[in-house]
């Protein structure tokens, strides 16, 4: 049985004040794992503090000595990887290959790209040869508040801690009580990099707690939030008061647009793209659009996709997915499966009811509904479970308005032939992100939504750029 009692605060692990805890179950299994303790105001206070006191000398530092320290963070990390892998695939239900050749790298390829971004970075540069004694300064926020989710666990930590170590800030990371392994490793390689005391502080907690007081809490500059969207707007609400910068990266319900001339693979990408980290990914392509004309042929293709995906326990070893979070998670989805039934989407593939051959842990079966209205619930809420929902469109605009009809805007993907199509298309979805013909996005470029979805960027240089702020100042010369 594992058992987090200590939080690292001040360059050193000190017992939890706070006596709340939170059981960390295998949800392979449904069986107890250990116990993590759930931090109070008392916790998150002596944290802050550690990171004010740090952050005047981290924030003076040459950002050469930054950069070192993240260089030795990627080596260590990758010394420990397979240590990595085990804990979060222990503690969410990753697949172990998957936590190995995606989970965990993840985050050794965020450090790589962030110091790519530090060569051509200018911390101090000219406003424009107008104006030649005018510079532009751009400093660290000052201490920060980093909230992440379960679902990616190590590519969330890294995209906010890595940038805000190298921006100049200070920070106290509350992770998901969910991955609480995997947050408490990060911060051991942290410590043997040899990170300052107090640049970097871990408090284990919940949201209702923890979270809250870092929200509200007077001596945050900044809040970085990966989560809800309905989290994301009580954390707005909280850190009102303190006019802090709020970064959100919240959910989705990506639209993947399949035209009649996308190529063969289009629709089995697509439907394992959906399932993927058993679907619990936000910017999962969770409706999938496809033209009138080859509307049967992408249903029956799917459910062959969907009845050959084998699902499976997180510590077996191949190309399976796993079971989903929590068995709260797991009911949810259920939920969501059973109102699709009701409100008269056709059910092709899956449904309710644990995956075959379990009869305890949070296996859901690989689901695909066909007939979907875009007013459904299935198609409206962000399900985070291996879910499909499949819609028919006739034409371009019709395609356009089905995918632009949510909330959310994180992730879009469009499957076609047509290069002007195709650029049409990436100018008229209304979403952070597109995707097309299974091309994935550059090392580096900036993971974000509009609307519902948030407004943070995370990655690159922009996602370096959230945690500064940007002086102006003139007689430079």
């Amino acid at each position: 049985m594992r058992e987090l009692r200590e939080f690292y605060i001040g360059g050193r692990w000190v017992p939890a004040q706070s006596e709340l805890a939170h059981e960390m179950v295998d949800p392979s299994s449904g069986r107890p794992i250990g116990t993590v303790a759930l931090g109070d105001a008392r916790d998150i206070d002596a944290a802050v503090a550690a990171a004010q006191t740090a952050l005047s000398g981290w924030a003076a530092t040459d950002p050469a000595e930054r950069i070192a320290l993240i260089g030795r963070m990627r080596d260590i990390y990758a010394a420990r990887s397979e240590e990595m892998a085990r804990a979060i695939s222990e503690e969410m239900g990753a697949p172990i290959d998957l936590a190995r050749t995606r989970q965990a790298p993840a985050a050794m390829g965020h450090m790589t790209n962030f110091l790519e971004v530090m060569r051509h970075f200018e911390f101090v540069s000219p406003l424009g040869c107008h104006a030649p004694d005018d510079r532009i300064l751009m400093e660290p926020i000052g201490v920060v508040g980093l909230v992440t989710p379960w679902n990616w666990p190590m590519s969330q930590v890294a995209l906010k801690v890595v940038p805000a170590l190298l921006a100049g800030c200070t920070m106290v990371l509350k992770p998901s009580e969910y991955a609480p392994l995997s947050a408490a490793l990060f911060a051991e390689i942290i410590d043997e990099a040899g990170a300052p005391a107090g640049v970097f502080n871990l408090v284990q907690g919940d949201g209702d707690t923890a979270g809250a007081r870092l929200v509200a809490h007077p001596d945050v500059a900044m809040i970085s939030f990966t989560g809800s969207t309905r989290a994301g707007h009580s954390i707005l609400k909280g850190a009102a008061d303190s006019f802090k910068r709020v970064a959100l990266e919240l959910g989705g319900k990506g639209a993947n647009l399949v035209f009649a001339d996308a190529d063969a693979e289009a629709v089995e990408r697509g439907v394992r793209q959906c399932f993927s980290n058993s679907g619990q990914s936000c910017n999962a392509p969770a409706r999938m659009l496809v033209e009138r004309s080859i509307y049967a042929e992408a249903v029956d293709r799917a459910r062959q996709v969907a009845e050959a995906t084998v699902v499976g326990p997180s510590h077996e070893e191949g190309a399976h997915i796993g079971p989903v979070v929590s068995g709260r998670q797991y009911n949810r989805i259920q939920s969501l499966i059973e109102t699709g039934m009701r409100e008269g989407a056709t059910l092709v593939a899956g449904g309710p009811g644990r995956a075959s051959g379990f009869t305890r842990g949070c296996f859901v079966q690989p689901t695909v509904f066909a007939d979907v209205s875009n007013a459904m619930t299935i198609a409206r809420e962000e399900i985070f479970g291996p879910v499909l929902s499949i819609i028919p469109f006739e034409d371009e605009d019709e395609a356009i308005r089905i995918a632009n009809d949510t909330p959310y805007g994180l992730t879009n993907y469009v499957q076609s032939g047509d290069g002007d199509r195709r650029k049409r298309l990436a100018g008229r979805l209304r979403c952070g992100m597109v995707e097309m013909n299974g091309q994935p996005r550059g090392a580096g470029a900036p993971f974000g939504g509009v609307r519902h979805s948030g407004g943070a960027r995370e990655g690159g240089r922009w996602g370096l750029e959230e945690y500064m702020v940007v002086k102006s100042v003139s007689g430079w010369g």
